[in-house]
């Protein structure tokens, strides 16, 4: 049974799942079952935010989470270190830091995302407190920098007006003591909001990233490329066509792929979607992909103070930029 307050939070924090619809949200889209799968997506972490937030013990968040679906289970897992974020930052405990380094390790990079979708609820202040001690993980605190990213979808979906009909910037942050980046790793976020937003239409997509300044389409278009291939929501021959609509930023688009594909793999689980759209975006395989995305693994600055994060995605896209070359 949940808690008094652990249900006056839910109800006070928690959209209900109709109000993460796009017929809700007043997206441009017309209602299929592609939409529909896309829309299970934010349905899950709604799911996983409630149980999160009325859960007695990890084990029974555990159990419950085992019963999604393995496809939406890494977007349940987001919902519930969401919740855990907001508990352990208006309070105290290590919730969040248990989840992360028990069951939910698998599902670290979707994880991180979560923990972003807090920080969109949370005083700017308590930032400070959402990001767990992870040492052991291999890619903490490098791959850290999703937290900013789904803060950024999570403007985008809840806030669209604001943040992509207006294309605002929001204030910076000095994540892991860089606020220089930190509106690059929001714009990802809004590239993979954006995806979700237009229904997966790859034309439509594209037309959005188009209406932002050129110097953010780059980081817009990676996130198109994760959203993409994450979540699908799109035929093979769709993504082929987003390809060509990314024309400068086909690198880019690649790179948001394979580090979708990475994150399925360490999930252990890639869905029927993740081989055919991997393929579409950056002509490898969902492995293949991970395998580049660990052999192009960056764990330091680079030379101009760029955070490792960024110097792993700029290793990542400089391979697409060299098959280019060669075709």
């Amino acid at each position: 049974m949940p808690t008094t307050w652990g249900s006056l939070r839910r109800l006070l924090l928690t959209p209900q799942l109709a109000e993460v619809t796009f017929a809700r949200r007043g997206f441009p889209v017309t209602r299929s079952p592609s939409t529909e799968r896309l829309e299970a997506v934010p349905q899950a972490v709604v799911c996983g935010f409630e149980w999160g937030i009325d859960a007695r013990s990890q084990w029974e968040l555990e159990r419950r989470l085992s019963l999604v679906d393995p496809e939406q289970r890494g977007f349940a897992y987001e919902g519930a270190t969401m919740a855990f974020t907001i508990l352990d930052a208006t309070g105290r405990g290590r919730r969040t830091r248990d989840l992360l380094t028990g069951p939910g390790q698998p599902h670290i990079f979707l994880a991180y995302i979560g923990i972003g979708f807090a920080m969109a609820r949370l005083p700017r202040p308590l930032w400070k407190k959402v990001l767990p001690d992870l040492g052991g993980i291999p890619y903490h605190p490098t791959m850290s920098w999703l937290a900013v990213d789904g803060y950024g979808f999570d403007l985008a979906y809840f806030h669209t007006r604001r943040w992509v009909d207006e294309q605002r910037v929001p204030e910076p942050y000095p994540w892991l003591g860089d606020s220089g980046y930190f509106p690059r790793a929001v714009d990802q976020g809004i590239g993979r909001a954006l995806w979700f937003i237009h229904g997966g239409q790859p034309v439509q997509v594209a037309a959005a990233v188009r209406k932002f300044a050129d110097h953010r389409h780059a980081d817009l278009w990676s996130g198109v490329g994760l959203a993409a291939t994450f979540a699908g929501g799109c035929p093979a021959e769709g993504l082929v066509e987003l390809r060509g609509e990314a024309g400068p930023h086909r690198a880019q688009l690649a790179q948001g792929s394979v580090f979708a594909s990475k994150a399925r793999i360490h999930a252990g689980f890639v869905p029927e979607h993740g081989d055919p759209a991997s393929v579409a975006l950056t002509g490898l395989s969902a492995a293949e992909a991970a395998a580049l995305a660990d052999d192009s693994a960056a764990h330091e600055a680079g030379p101009d103070g760029e955070p490792a994060y960024e110097v792993w995605r700029a290793n990542v896209r400089a391979s697409f930029g060299a098959l280019d070359s060669a075709r």
